[in-house]
């Protein structure tokens, strides 16, 4: 070996080091290595940088944006609640579905958003049907994870894999090329997410909505004349089975009727004390018309919606809202609060707030800056504001790429950028929202590896490992060699980022292929199913999104992922050579 391919095979020991332990973020990691391969000569700066400008890049961008335009105009969260709705309380049916329905939404959405936006829904259902979370949420974790595996945008690993084949003279990947495996995988787990994994889930007690890390908040909101809830019941309001909102008390006039039940009528002008998710809160004050004591009338789209936590010395400590003046101080509105032991049942007005305590506060962006000076903001949840009204808009611009891409009328990067602009024209998303939204770290890691592989490639690192690799692995033949790539990709994507192992595995795997006389795309495809279905451990983004919610062990993911992960590789094996042979 010469002087560069040495050098090659020591950063990428030290680039699978850094990774493992994450010494440095993942992303910075990569352009530290980046700036290692141009410094020794490794590669030549403009071909080093062409990669953060390359079709994959703006691919991954450009769905960041699609699926926030999604996300805020609350399409997919009405897919749920349309689900669940449909299926009333048949429990084991309605969480089936559901599961069916996260898999489906996955396999065009980014698994990690997909399990982000159900995970509050799915919280609310589980509370509501009686269930345990921890029965709930690692499937619905998992499940994002299998739908990923249908099409080339179901994950951003398909489409890294995708976007470097060329560099291998090979195509990019169809569409839905990959669904040959990924479908029959999103069955077969579905299965046995739906019938084995209960039986291994654990059933840990939790109190929900006390201890979880997303908040449910009491509020105010009365009824304004002429509501169309007046003289109908509580029942009749649909405010629990379809906006998962509890009623704990009304207010009328002078009288307070607490824990009201399903038959008590409402009337307008009376006051609901609610118990929900901010996202819940927000969403039903805007479909539904009701109001706040204190409402501005201020377009929706100025807004802010933040949290605000009392902390010591806090000046509202041991004080109501009225006695501090809030509302004149700062303009804003209080729409709710948190609390994690909640003892009395009061309007937020006449609270007086202990340490711990979380505001849900509403204002102008100006208004809500102000608040830095005397509070703790801990979270920005101005996205909860959903703009259901341009939902069709939303709906069109991401479909208009898939339906681009899949009949061949356009190049699926070109209608992706031309879905942002119209996204950003109409107001779906605004400039600075584009921006913030997208996953900048996840670019620069993509960018940064794009470019080791080409390194990795033109130094003939690849071709040379190749070569040795070829020798030891010949005897297993094709099958043994293609399934020893899918589980060293397995192992590699525990402790790495999904993309990162399949762009330090696939070179290897089809230099060995090339040098065996193989088939190179099997073994692209087998990479990326296996760096796509990663189910041991918890470190998968979505995995570690329901690790803290359902109280999960580390051992819970062995326990249950296992048998998933040996699932999937057994129809790999099966499905992978028989539609891509060797």
């Amino acid at each position: 070996m010469g002087t560069e391919q040495i050098l090659m095979l020591v950063l990428l020991v030290v680039a699978l080091v850094f990774f493992s332990i994450e010494i440095l973020a993942v992303d910075v990691t990569a352009l530290l290595i980046l700036a290692l391969l141009i410094l020794f000569g490794l590669i030549k700066p403009e071909e080093a940088f062409q990669t953060f400008g390359s079709e994959t890049v703006v691919v991954i961008a450009g769905l960041f944006v699609l699926t926030r335009a999604l996300l805020k105009t609350g399409v997919i969260e009405g897919i749920g609640a349309a689900l669940q709705k449909s299926l009333g309380k048949k429990v084991k049916w309605v969480m089936r579905m559901m599961l069916a329905v996260i898999a489906g939404v996955s396999g065009f959405v980014s698994n990690t958003a997909t399990a982000a936006v159900f995970l509050p829904f799915m919280l609310s259902l589980t509370r509501r049907l009686n269930l345990n979370p921890s029965k709930t949420l690692m499937p619905l974790a998992f499940a994002s994870i299998l739908g990923g595996t249908i099409t080339v945008i179901g994950t951003s690993t398909n489409l890294v894999v995708s976007g470097i084949l060329p560099k291998f003279e090979q195509p990019s990947f169809g569409f839905f090329e990959l669904a040959w495996i990924g479908v029959p995988m999103t069955l077969f787990g579905l299965l046995y997410l739906w019938f084995v994994a209960p039986r291994l889930l654990p059933e840990r007690s939790t109190d929900i909505g006390t201890n979880y890390q997303l908040r449910d908040y009491l509020a105010d909101l009365t009824l304004p004349e002429g509501h169309n809830f007046h003289q109908k019941t509580l029942k009749e309001t649909q405010l629990g089975e379809v906006y998962q909102l509890w009623v704990l008390a009304v207010r009328r006039g002078d009288k307070v009727i607490q824990a009201p039940g399903a038959d008590f009528i409402v009337l307008s002008g009376d006051t609901l004390l609610l118990e929900g998710s901010s996202a819940n809160l927000i969403r039903v004050k805007s479909a539904l018309g009701l109001i706040t004591k204190a409402e501005d009338q201020i377009a929706p789209a100025q807004l802010k919606l933040v949290e605000l936590l009392i902390m010591p010395r806090s000046p509202l400590l041991g004080r109501t809202l009225k006695e501090y003046g809030f509302r004149e101080k700062y303009g804003c509105t209080v729409l709710g609060f948190h609390r994690l032991q909640k003892t009395v049942i009061a309007p937020v007005a006449k609270t007086r707030f202990q340490i711990g305590d979380v505001l849900l506060v509403q204002g102008t962006p100006e208004q809500t800056e102000r608040l830095k000076s005397s509070f703790v903001l801990i979270d920005d949840v101005s996205e909860a504001v959903r703009e259901h009204r341009k939902a069709p808009l939303a709906v069109l611009g991401f479909l208009f790429p898939i339906v681009m891409g899949a009949t061949g009328l356009m190049p699926f990067s070109s209608a992706i950028l031309l879905s942002v602009v119209m996204m950003l024209i109409f107001r779906v998303v605004s400039p600075e929202e584009s921006y913030s939204t997208i996953e900048w770290p996840v670019l620069a890691l993509i960018a940064a590896m794009l470019a080791f592989g080409m390194a990795f490639q033109e130094t003939g690192t690849a071709k040379a490992v190749a070569g040795y690799m070829a020798d030891w692995v010949k005897p297993l033949g094709p099958y043994g060699i293609l399934a020893a790539f899918y589980i060293l990709t397995v192992i590699l994507t525990q402790p790495m980022s999904n993309q990162a192992a399949a762009l330090v595995v696939l070179p290897l795997a089809i230099g060995v292929a090339n040098e065996l006389g193989y088939n190179p795309r099997t073994f692209a495809v087998a990479i990326t199913v296996a760096a796509s279905n990663s189910f041991i451990t918890p470190l998968e983004p979505a995995s570690l999104l329901v690790f803290g919610p359902g109280r999960y062990k580390f051992l819970d993911f062995i326990k249950v992922g296992m048998p998933l992960t040996v699932l999937a590789f057994v129809l790999g094996m099966l499905i992978i050579p028989w539609k891509w042979p060797f």
